[in-house]
């Protein structure tokens, strides 16, 4: 296929924020297509830069370096051919329903007249058919979202991005919004050529998009370009749609390395520095407790979400971090307990906190931090001097999170305390 006739074209696409030492590169040389008539997903976890595609491919942000094209031109400014989505509804509550879809036609300066028509037309499209003089105070989540595409089909994109549109929602009305919008899509209802959606729930993605680029972060990249080639609509249940699934649950899980690989290295080291998953003790230790009690202490990840009522996203932190702390390990989609694992899941309080301590210990970032502390006369340090420090390794959003969460990780093995209104870290006294 020749570079003209691809609807998009992303080449060689970096970001980077921050300069000097606290350079972070969020993006690096990522190169996608997209064609007319493509339905494709962009799926990942948590930080790996697929938000900030979508701002690059409309134009919203230009990246750090690479090229951008649209129908084989470079594009430079807002692309006005492409709209957003975004998971906020971000309507104006003083405006009615018909006012907010018609607000996008206005600011392109589309007769009165015109701009009235298209935007009845769109609400009954999307099923707001006498909704139109209600504001958005009356409307529930998913109405809202509703009027959000409305006004984004209003512009009529040849590009349709969507920004985790569904994430907002509670699960009846997103998948009752996902629904309407694929018969919109699949039966043209709408003057759309092609839609890209970024998301971090595999079945979403297995359930709308007919094509899911899988990326991974530190920095956002491709692992896997997968064609889903299963008709519309699709069955949830279906034997194909949970292979398809398995495999991309597979895919992001990955493989259990060996232990100098999966622990990473310490800040300021070389290599690369292996941040904390963040989640919390309590819903970890639930899932080896799950696991415990399954057959051969072992699992399908793809079954867990609907088992442990957790998202996709939520759940592949949750593995990464007891694949981290040694209580498991992953092998062609599935998950096993190891013995540690199953110690850890059938033992006391006292007992989960000593193991759980003893496995901190072993993290290059916890041994990084305790050393900090260990250097001060006082054994005891500022947040603001730890983030600092972080941020050589993060960007400023992420390093925050990271102290958080290594913070409550070090509070529940009594080897770190925090005292909130200094904002004071302390190594406790046994450690």
């Amino acid at each position: 296929m020749s570079e003209n006739s691809y609807l998009m074209e992303l080449k060689n696409v970096s970001q980077v924020y921050g300069s000097g030492d606290r350079r972070f590169t969020a993006i690096k040389d990522f190169n996608f297509t997209l064609s007319e008539g493509e339905f494709a997903a962009l799926l990942g976890p948590t930080g790996c830069g697929k938000s900030t595609l979508l701002r690059i491919i409309t134009g919203l942000q230009p990246p750090t370096s690479g090229r951008v094209l649209y129908r084989g031109k470079n594009l430079s400014g807002v692309n006005p051919h492409a709209t957003i989505v975004f998971q906020t509804f971000a309507l104006f509550p003083w405006l009615t329903v018909q006012e907010n879809v018609e607000v996008a036609l206005r600011a392109r300066g589309v007769p009165a007249k015109v701009r009235s028509a298209r935007a009845l037309d769109l609400l009954d499209r999307v099923g707001l058919d006498g909704f139109e003089t209600a504001y958005p105070r009356e409307l529930s989540g998913g109405m809202l979202q509703k009027v959000g595409f409305a006004r984004a089909m209003a512009v009529e994109p040849e590009l349709l991005c969507l920004d985790e549109p569904f994430s907002a929602l509670d699960v009846l009305s997103a998948e009752a919004l996902r629904g309407e919008l694929l018969e919109l899509w699949t039966h043209g209802k709408i003057p759309t050529r092609a839609i890209l959606i970024v998301t971090h729930n595999i079945e979403e993605a297995v359930f709308m998009a007919d094509r899911i680029v899988v990326m991974e972060k530190d920095p956002g990249r491709v692992i896997l370009d997968l064609k889903v080639e299963l008709p519309h609509p699709r069955q949830r249940k279906h034997s194909q749609f949970l292979e398809v699934v398995d495999r991309v649950y597979a895919i992001l899980a990955g493989q259990t390395q060996p232990e100098h690989v999966e622990l990473g290295t310490a800040p300021g080291e070389p290599g690369r520095t292996r941040g904390l998953p963040h989640i919390t003790i309590n819903d970890l230790t639930g899932m080896l407790e799950h696991l415990n009690d399954m057959p051969a202490h072992r699992a399908d990840i793809y079954r867990l979400v609907d088992e442990l009522k957790i998202n996709s996203d939520y759940l592949l932190s949750l593995i990464e971090a007891a694949e981290l702390l040694g209580f498991s390990t992953i092998a062609h989609g599935d998950i096993y307990l190891t013995v540690l694992g199953e110690t850890f899941a059938e033992a006391g309080i006292l007992g989960r906190k000593g193991i759980f301590a003893a496995r901190i210990r072993r993290l290059p970032l916890f041994k990084w931090l305790t050393a900090l502390l260990k250097a001060t006369d006082k054994k005891q340090l500022e947040w603001d001097v730890v983030q600092t420090a972080l941020e050589l390794e993060f960007h400023e959003e992420e390093a925050e999170r990271q102290l958080d969460t290594a913070i409550d990780w070090g509070r529940y093995a009594e080897i770190i305390s925090y005292d909130d209104s200094s904002q004071v870290l302390y190594l406790e006294p046994a450690a």
